[in-house]
């Protein structure tokens, strides 16, 4: 029996993924300007059943990771990191 490809999330569905991510109890956010956090340990357990079920709806996402970033950023949900060896 062949298995079938698993959905991947789609770039227009970012925001809905990041609204419902918030909506259950997590902080998501950028971190630099290639990564980005769901939340914080504590957080993410006590919202496991929705992360599932947000995993489930929205699919594979690792394929949008950097768009993921740059909503988080337009949004105003990052963390700047600074660069060793220079000061703001």
């Amino acid at each position: 029996m062949a298995q079938s490809k698993p959905r991947k999330m789609k770039p227009s569905e970012i925001p809905d993924f990041v609204s419902e991510i918030i909506a259950a109890g997590c902080d998501i956010t950028a971190i630099g300007h290639d990564k980005y956090v769901l939340g914080d340990i504590e957080e993410q357990d006590a919202a496991l059943e929705d992360l599932d079920r947000i995993g489930d709806k929205f699919g594979e996402r690792d394929h949008l990771k950097l768009q993921i970033v740059a909503y988080l950023w337009s949004i105003g949900r990052y963390i700047e990191l600074e660069i060793e060896g220079t000061r703001h």
